[in-house]
């Protein structure tokens, strides 16, 4: 069996899931902030537009944002 291959797409597998994570992180934050900042009519399509998010999927990220103030 050869393991330094497997142990080579662990690692792989291990770090992009990390950066993955970092990335969804960064992602919900810097949703949050958009809608925050300036809030106007259509400002939720067009986040779902970018994000591929539906709008329900905004609104409960904003809700749990509102949360933690």
């Amino acid at each position: 069996m050869d393991t330094a291959k497997l142990e080579l797409a662990a690692q792989r597998y291990r770090e992009a899931t990390a950066a993955l994570e970092t990335a969804r992180a960064d992602l919900q934050s810097e949703t949050v902030a958009a809608m925050r900042q300036d809030p106007k009519r259509g400002d939720q399509a067009v986040v779902s537009r970018i994000t591929g998010w539906t709008r329900e999927q905004i609104r409960l990220l904003m809700k749990a944002a509102e949360k933690t103030l």
